[in-house]
């Protein structure tokens, strides 16, 4: 089994930079691929970004490109985030799985997930 813990959610003005932290716990992170996904009020769970164990390839959703990056050390997955929007409020959620490339951007695709933390952006 593979635990995930999210941490580093906050308040925050538009503009701002915030970093996201996910650590790991469980013999068999090492082989799987990690991702963000991020759920806003009213809306249903989205993409953000993710990095694949084979190769470490990024991917990201186009609204983030250039303003968000995910990157790994060991245990713990970051989502570096700059420039953040008010659009960009959601509780944050970091996954862990193996998804064909296909999937990649898919939230049932991933098996572990984390408890989420907030994160809120005012204008």
């Amino acid at each position: 089994q593979v635990q995930l813990v999210e941490s580093g959610g906050g308040f925050m003005q538009a503009g701002g930079s915030l970093n996201l932290a996910c650590s790991a716990s469980g013999n068999t992170f090492g082989t799987l691929s990690v991702a963000w996904f991020r759920q806003g009020p009213g809306k249903e769970r989205e993409f953000v970004a993710a990095r694949r164990y084979n190769g470490g390839t990024t991917y990201y959703q186009d609204s983030v490109k250039g303003r968000f990056f995910i990157s790994r050390a060991i245990n713990i997955t970051y989502l570096q985030m700059t420039n953040v929007k008010p659009e960009d409020t959601a509780v944050y959620y970091c996954a862990a799985g193996n998804p064909i490339l296909s999937a990649i951007r898919t939230s049932r695709a991933y098996r572990f997930w984390g408890q989420g933390t907030q994160v809120t952006v005012s204008s």
